[in-house]
């Protein structure tokens, strides 16, 4: 089992905003697309998480804009739980551009597990836990 999951994406006109580069909303959208990508790598769809009545629901972003990225180009989100907490989860991220070894953001989401029933705060069972590796900020790539 890896600890760090590599989620690859294309650019696309959809994402480029009025200053003809990715919007910073598609830098959400594509955390988000990761961390769906991981969990489900890791054992852990939509219905899986249905079945035990859980969802994460993210509580804070927090993004770090280097340099841009522009229609066409090929990136790659690199993403990894840094904690893991009781009801808590911080999901960091590194997206590059590899044609030219561009760091383009950094990244990282406080993520909360929550009850799909209650809407309410749930503690993370151990399954979902013991499905992640954590990388310490020492370990980060």
């Amino acid at each position: 089992m890896s600890a760090l999951y590599e989620h690859h994406y294309l650019v696309t006109r959809n994402d480029i905003d009025g200053m003809g580069h990715a919007n910073n909303v598609s830098y959400v959208r594509w955390m988000q697309d990761a961390a769906v990508a991981h969990s489900q790598e890791r054992g852990w769809n939509s219905a899986r998480y249905q079945e035990i009545d859980a969802a994460w629901v993210a509580r804070t972003h927090f993004i770090e804009y280097l340099q841009p990225s522009y229609e066409g180009d090929q990136i790659v989100v690199l993403t990894w739980i840094s904690d893991l907490k009781k009801i808590t989860s911080r999901r960091k991220y590194k997206i590059i551009r590899p044609a030219d070894d561009t760091v383009l953001a950094v990244a990282e989401t406080n993520w909360a597990f929550i009850s799909l029933s209650r809407q309410m705060p749930k503690r993370i069972p151990k399954e979902v836990g013991e499905s992640f590796i954590l990388i310490s900020n020492d370990e980060e790539p």
